[in-house]
């Protein structure tokens, strides 16, 4: 039989570190000048978007650019 093969479990390293919280996530670190980014999505399936208003999410405090 091959090294992994199917129905044949297979160990992982990581998951002792995950499952007790010891693991490091991209979440988790800080870097300087660390930007974030947040992705809206209508609610609204197949609908035909005619215009959106962004002025006020540009105008907000902290904000860098708004894509649309």
């Amino acid at each position: 039989m091959s090294k992994f093969g199917i129905s044949q479990p297979v160990r992982r390293i990581e998951d002792t570190r995950l499952l007790t919280g010891r693991g490091c996530y991209i979440d988790d670190m800080n870097l300087g000048a660390q930007l974030y980014g947040y992705v809206l999505r209508s609610p609204l399936a197949h609908a035909r978007l005619r215009s959106i208003d962004v002025e006020a999410a540009r105008d907000a405090p902290g904000v860098l650019d708004v894509i649309t």
